[in-house]
């Protein structure tokens, strides 16, 4: 009778393939549910670094129906997934040490597929760390962190390498790794310090794959894949059981499509859509959404596109700005945690509700306002130097601000008149902090107007 582990093990298994490979700042919830949409069977994360992991608390998020891993000092999400993925994502761990591998395992192993080793990259974080490309150098830790994965862990291990410039010594390090009864292996076949302008060396695919028991999942081909059918010749030139995508997914996720490609704003609008449904930061959509632009950046929408700043502000361009709107709405009426209302001690098991006072002031005025930069072009247009022009005209003293900062979040309180005005949303960063603060007491005083901040998003009613 097979245990636990085994019978978990069996629910992935890497035969016959089409992968999304793990991207930085792509790789999360929007991307991989479009990715499976499209057609791929299985989606890998971003590189995610251990030690985040472990700073990280579990919740489950009722309103997005997710289950969210958030950064227990200020409210980031670390890692989100929902019940759609959860037999097809693979978490990609970032880490150096088989105890910390094994303890994020264990956090995230009943919420995931599988869980992939990056042994792989070769940027300048991961290898002073000693992750990534550094495990290849360290062979020994490589195989440690590996065994104790797959000894203790009810879902398949897998890693993802570079090659070496010699073919026997790949072999001989991929064999090794195998021994430690992982289910998989990706191989990128560029040396560590090959870029993608370099040929991917499919011949030492084929020999991996032709050495190992298990399936080898070809990666590397990018520059030669425009469509899906290329996707699997490039799996069949290297001779592997597998292939996995990157860059040309980053492009245009519908590779993974048989019927075909499809065009790439309707490409936009779906991922856009999948952004506001899973509340995804505006910074990593537009990050997203420039790669799918390229050089349509230059032009007149895509210029509109780049000052943009809120999601909302991007959904307007692809005509879905009501829609995000209204699911915005949706979600606060619902009670959602959002961004910019993550409190200090958010996750203390003593703490009730979102903590908006502040120890020992007064405030008069205090307002839903938050600061978003976009939403002022020109330097005089500011709240607080539209505080100092009022201040002139009247002969008022200057605005005075104090700043409040907890567990690496900020807030401001600027005092007018003997009259204290505070925005009750924690900042990032001071200066935001004290903009914040200032357009509470530009909206009380007539400055700005209340309608236009709520329709532009700064105000939440």
């Amino acid at each position: 009778m097979k245990n636990k582990l085994d019978i978990r093990k069996n629910v992935l298994n890497y035969d016959n393939k089409v992968i999304l490979a793990p991207m930085v700042r792509v790789g999360t919830l929007p991307m991989r549910l479009l990715a499976l949409r499209y057609g791929a069977d299985i989606v890998y994360t971003e590189e995610l670094i251990d030690w985040k992991f472990l700073k990280s608390v579990r919740r489950e998020n009722e309103v997005l129906g997710t289950i969210d891993y958030l950064d227990a000092t200020n409210g980031t999400v670390v890692f989100r997934t929902c019940a759609e993925e959860k037999e097809k994502v693979v978490v990609q761990l970032g880490t150096s040490d088989p105890q910390r591998a094994l303890k994020v395992a264990k956090m995230i192993e009943n919420d995931v597929a599988g869980i992939d080793i990056n042994m792989g990259c070769p940027k300048e974080f991961s290898l002073k760390g000693g992750m990534g490309a550094a495990l290849m150098t360290q062979p020994v830790k490589a195989k440690q962190i590996l065994s104790l994965l797959v000894q203790n862990c009810s879902i398949p291990v897998t890693c993802k390498i570079r090659v070496f410039e010699s073919i026997d010594e790949t072999l001989n390090f991929v064999k090794d790794l195998e021994s430690t009864g992982i289910s998989a292996i990706a191989v990128h076949g560029r040396t560590r310090v090959e870029r993608p302008q370099h040929p991917n060396r499919n011949e030492t695919l084929r020999k991996i794959s032709e050495t190992l028991r298990i399936p080898v999942i070809a990666n590397g081909g990018s520059r030669e894949i425009e469509n899906y059918r290329d996707l699997i010749k490039f799996k069949e030139d290297c001779g592997c059981r597998s292939v996995m995508v990157a860059r040309a997914a980053e492009y245009n996720c519908s590779i993974f499509r048989k019927e075909g490609m499809k065009l790439m704003d309707d490409v936009i609008v779906e991922y856009l859509k999948n952004c506001v449904d899973y509340d995804n930061p505006p910074s990593n959509t537009k990050y997203c959404v420039q790669n799918m632009l390229k050089e349509l950046q230059e032009t007149p929408r895509g210029k509109k596109f780049l000052e943009c700043q809120t999601l909302e502000q991007i959904c307007n361009i692809w005509g879905l700005g009501e829609y995000c709107r209204q699911k915005y709405l949706e979600y606060q009426s619902r009670g959602i945690i959002g961004r910019r209302e993550v409190a200090p001690d958010m996750f203390s098991p003593q703490l009730k509700k979102q903590k908006t006072d502040l120890d020992g002031e007064d405030i008069d005025i205090c307002l839903n306002c938050v600061f978003i930069r976009v939403n002022y072009t020109e330097d005089p247009q500011l709240p607080k130097s539209r505080l100092i022009v009022y201040c002139g005209k009247n002969k008022y003293d200057s605005p005075k601000y104090k700043v409040f900062n907890e567990d690496k979040l900020f807030r401001a309180v600027v005092t007018l008149n003997d009259k204290k005005y505070s925005s009750s949303y924690w900042e990032k960063n001071k200066k935001y902090a004290e903009q914040g603060a200032a357009l509470v007491a530009c909206v009380s005083l007539g400055l700005i107007d209340r309608e236009q901040l709520v329709k532009d998003g700064s105000i939440l009613e």
